[in-house]
């Protein structure tokens, strides 16, 4: 035990305790009342001081390892591991990473104290201005949050995207897909994805991108698709209005792009295979909570989700049975459905997957694409020779026409 002693402000209470005792200022059932101790325990410290004097109220534990301590070669290896390949990562990140791929389990306590020691962990989150939270709604389905975050997501190895992220408010239960850009096609296919998959939510929180909003009153095809699917949609007017999503960009900006350095993945479609198989479940399971709360999701079976999720218009029919569309030429034919009377409103959807449907009274037409305006077919006029006894040939053998420049005579050929 060294001779220079640090008592702590427990320790000094009960040197001043048991300093009464031994002047007689209190009883050893008073102290050990006044200490919040047992009697027994209160004999226990008593005879240690007897004997031992000061140094015998320390605790025994002082100055020697505690018997939890990881072994200097864990440490070493943690340390080792976190400079050669997971420099960037967090102590919760690198906690995780630790005990699913080197079955070396250390807390993110432990972890944060050995890479401050080290001057390996620097950083510290910044503070927040306050602002008053929203409660979460009750149920999951209620409410999903929205929004598309453009980055570098392969950190060079391919080209800059956009990660599409829904957020269910209730839950915090997340589905993500990445796409080119943040365009009209790729949020109709990541909706047609998600419905398919979770069913139909109620409300859906975005911002007000003009994929989403027009302030023309003219709805886009984004509204259109929740309309018919009666889908409530919400727009916000900050981002910390929608600040699940905002946060989550934040937290998939640090922990999906380590992921998918590990993984070697540049590409987006095996960056969204990852996500369907690997990344969203295990991020659910480690961050969301749906234990006791009730889905609402409306199942989507039986509804033609193809013929919803699709660009649509209408447009015009021409006297010639034509319509016009992307500077194409479109000429209806007959079919088994009856063709629509021309000047009359038809419906053109393309699908996702580029194909056209043209439709009228439900029915659908057949059609054929012309890069030109189809020409209208020239009428043919033939020469019919005249048979011989036709009665212009009489008249031709009959008469002379005598044309002179005041006047015309029919005179009779003899």
């Amino acid at each position: 035990m060294p001779t220079n002693l640090t008592m702590s402000q427990k320790e000094l209470e009960r040197l001043k305790t048991l300093t009464r005792i031994k002047s007689g200022e209190l009883t050893i059932s008073n102290a050990a009342e006044s200490l919040s101790l047992s009697e027994r325990h209160m004999y226990r410290i008593l005879k240690r001081y007897s004997d031992e004097g000061d140094v015998g109220i320390i605790h025994r534990a002082r100055g020697t390892q505690s018997n939890n301590r990881l072994p200097k070669t864990i440490h070493d290896q943690v340390l080792k591991l976190y400079k050669e390949k997971y420099s960037d990562f967090g102590p919760t990140f690198f906690s995780e990473k630790l005990e699913f791929d080197h079955d070396i389990i250390v807390s993110r306590q432990t972890l944060t104290r050995w890479l401050r020691k080290k001057g390996l962990l620097l950083s510290l989150r910044k503070k927040r201005p306050h602002r008053k939270k929203r409660p979460r709604r009750d149920a999951i389905g209620s409410l999903v949050q929205f929004d598309g975050s453009h980055h570098d997501w392969f950190e060079g190895r391919g080209p800059v995207c956009c990660l599409l992220c829904a957020v269910d408010d209730a839950s915090g239960q997340i589905f993500l897909q990445f796409a080119e850009a943040e365009d009209t096609k790729s949020v109709l296919s990541f909706w047609k994805k998600y419905i398919q998959l979770f069913g139909i939510p109620a409300q859906i929180y975005t911002d007000f991108h003009t994929i989403y909003y027009n302030e023309a009153e003219h709805l886009t095809q984004y509204e259109r698709a929740l309309k018919t699917l009666n889908i409530e949609p919400i727009y916000a007017h900050s981002p910390q209005a929608k600040g699940r999503v905002e946060r989550g960009n934040r937290t998939h900006q640090d922990r999906l792009i380590k992921s998918l350095r590990l993984k070697n993945i540049s590409t987006i479609q095996d960056a969204n295979n990852y996500l369907l198989e690997e990344y969203n479940a295990h991020h659910n399971k480690r961050f969301s909570n749906s234990d006791s709360l009730q889905n609402i999701h409306r199942p989507s079976d039986g509804i033609d989700l193809d013929a919803i999720f699709c660009f649509e218009t209408k447009r015009t029919v021409y006297n010639d049975y034509t319509i016009m569309l992307n500077s194409q030429y479109i000429q209806l034919l007959k079919s088994d459905a009856p063709l629509p009377p021309p000047k009359s409103k038809i419906i053109v959807r393309l699908y996702l997957d580029n194909s056209l449907h043209i439709l009228w009274n439900n029915n659908e037409l057949k059609y054929e694409i012309f890069n030109n305006k189809p020409k209208p077919k020239k009428l043919v006029l033939t020469r019919r020779k005249p048979s011989p006894n036709h009665p212009w040939r009489k008249l031709k053998r009959g008469l002379s026409v005598k044309q002179n420049k005041s006047s015309t005579k029919l005179e009779l050929v003899t």
